[in-house]
């Protein structure tokens, strides 16, 4: 019998038959057009045309450092920082908002013991309106949010929950009287401000105007007002905590593009930047603790490729624009939720799959925290069931599908350099368009972002409704019957909401009148005074009984009313 012959390998050199590129190039141009005659043209949600193929015509290494670089370094498209998942993956940060304090504090508390390292607590709808719940329907409370209107509330809420070792979103647009109330509650329990770290989750009141009118709390002008001092404070007395999150979701979660997302949202960045500069404080001393809060959206390379290029954008802006000197300032720290506006109502089942995607493209593009979306979210308020699945899913990806083995592992590949530097021209051209209209605070009250992303919004859902886009469930492969029944809206417990607002009643009429109206006096000193900073007397405010609603209705009074901004 003749011994088997060695299988050759590139290290013996063995000399194969291979054409050289060019001649290979043509012969599978001639074969791809043999095969599809009349190709169809892909564009994908930016607008950018997906060829069938990338090679090394399109992007070389040679570019190497100048598009590349090292994790942690200039120009910070492989990360921020040198090991990024291999030293520490991202927080697990789900967000959670439901019914009474006490009914949030049960989940949170399952969440961490679910491998959850951090917290998020969204607020009831009435609270994003301004208004206690004394004053909204009790039908309507905590079926999206928790009812959160005192410094006693968000005690019970955080009963357990180590402030000091636990990082808190709070999801809490101007004037923030949810990071107030935690202060308060740290205050009580002997925890030092500077122990308290997390973020101040929607603090971007522009995306509020653009796309998410439920949040327009105070005008314009009065919350810019707020933002800084809430800025200035944080510095000086809660250092760890990010005052900032630009928020991109909305832009996107309304309609806007990937890359418009992006443009949008940098330039919102650039502007609060520049009002804080203005305000007489050191780039260096706040850009640190800026902060992004983006959609994950199921287009998955896209995806990668939007915050691949947003990372070296950012940095370029923050030193050379802004002119930040430390390192730390031009550094791109995002959090990414996987997108609901993907997530269908029909088949819902399937919206696992369409989540691990959305979040393997937010670990592969390098985010800092994520939040996972549970299957049952286009319904409603995730249910218990499928919030664990949620986190699970996170758990699965690191674990046993080892994706933060290898940093960066798409970098090098031909096809997404390509489509990171394609990206990163349309999001210059968006914020060169901003920029020629007068900056982002312009923009928005011209009504000139609100039109882009109704074109942008109309036009994806014309491709869905034609045809050309395709949801599984909803205009193809529809099945009534998917194996799950369709889960129950969340719906709070009637009589523990019930004596919820009826203990909150009797707190106000028990409090000290004299001490409540001393505070608001304050308040209402403050926000006529821009040598006072506002936000400390918030928390002030916040510290000694004032309620939630109470405390917007006394800034609307001096700032004046949010009213939504529409364009023509």
């Amino acid at each position: 019998m003749s011994k088997p012959k060695a299988i050759p390998s590139d290290a013996e050199n063995v000399q194969l038959s291979l054409p050289g590129f060019e001649s290979a190039e043509a012969q599978w141009h001639q074969e791809y057009s043999q095969q599809i005659p009349i190709d169809r043209r892909i564009l994908n949600r930016s607008g950018i045309q997906v060829d069938p193929i990338y090679t090394p015509e399109q992007w070389s290494s040679e570019r190497h450092m100048v598009d590349l670089g090292f994790p942690g370094q200039p120009p910070y498209t492989r990360g921020i920082y040198p090991t990024m998942y291999r030293g520490r993956t991202w927080s697990q940060r789900q967000l959670i908002g439901l019914g009474t304090p006490d009914n949030y504090n049960e989940r949170v508390r399952k969440i961490l013991d679910l491998g959850a390292t951090a917290i998020s607590l969204l607020p009831c709808n009435s609270g994003f309106r301004g208004v206690d719940c004394d004053k909204a329907p009790l039908s309507l409370l905590g079926t999206c949010g928790t009812v959160i209107n005192t410094i006693d509330h968000m005690d019970r809420a955080l009963d357990g929950v180590p402030l000091d070792k636990i990082s808190t979103a709070m999801n809490d647009p101007t004037p923030f009287t949810l990071l107030a109330f935690v202060l308060g509650v740290a205050k009580r329990r002997g925890i030092p401000f500077d122990k308290i770290t997390g973020t101040s989750n929607q603090s971007d009141y522009i995306s509020h105007f653009v796309a998410n009118h439920m949040f327009y709390r105070l005008s314009q002008p009065g919350s810019r007002r707020l933002l800084v001092d809430h800025i200035a404070y944080c510095l000086k007395h809660v250092p760890y905590w990010n005052p900032l999150s630009v928020v991109g979701q909305h832009m996107q979660q309304a309609g806007a593009t990937p890359a418009e997302t992006m443009g949008f949202t940098l330039s919102t960045a650039i502007q609060y930047a520049e009002d804080c500069i203005a305000r007489g404080l050191d780039p260096d001393s706040f850009l640190p603790r800026f902060t992004f809060f983006f959609d994950i959206s199921i287009s998955f390379f896209e995806e990668i490729a939007k915050f691949r290029a947003g990372r070296r954008i950012w940095a370029r802006i923050a030193k050379d624009q802004l002119g930040a000197k430390d390192p730390r300032s031009w550094r791109f720290k995002f959090h990414g939720q996987t997108s609901g506006v993907d997530l269908t109502a029909q088949q819902p089942l399937n919206n696992i799959a369409r989540v691990a995607i959305q979040a393997s493209a937010g670990i592969f593009s390098g985010l800092q925290s994520m939040h996972t979306d549970a299957y049952d979210e286009a319904i409603t308020c995730p249910t218990d069931g499928p919030a664990r699945i949620a986190v699970a899913t996170q758990n699965i990806l690191r674990e046993e599908a080892h994706l933060c083995d290898v940093i960066d592992p798409l970098g090098g590949s031909y096809y997404v350099e390509t489509l990171t530097n394609q990206m990163e021209q349309e999001i210059l051209k968006v914020m060169n368009k901003i920029n020629t209209s007068g900056g982002m605070y312009e923009a928005v009250g011209t009504g000139l972002i609100q039109k882009m992303i109704g074109q942008s919004a109309l036009s994806a859902q014309e491709k869905i409704e034609n045809g050309e886009e395709k949801v599984i469930g909803v205009n193809c492969y529809q099945d009534d019957d998917n194996g799950v029944e369709q889960p129950e809206p969340y719906r709070p417990d009637r009589s523990k909401m019930e004596a919820h607002v009826k203990a909150f009643k009797d707190f106000k009429s028990k409090r000290s009148q004299a001490t409540v109206d001393k505070a608001i006096a304050g308040l209402r000193k403050a926000a006529n005074d821009e040598n006072i900073n506002a936000f400390e007397r918030v928390v002030d405010a916040a510290t000694v009984g004032v309620t939630h609603g109470e405390i917007i209705s006394t800034l609307r009074e001096e700032l004046g009313f949010g009213s939504p901004l529409i364009a023509a």
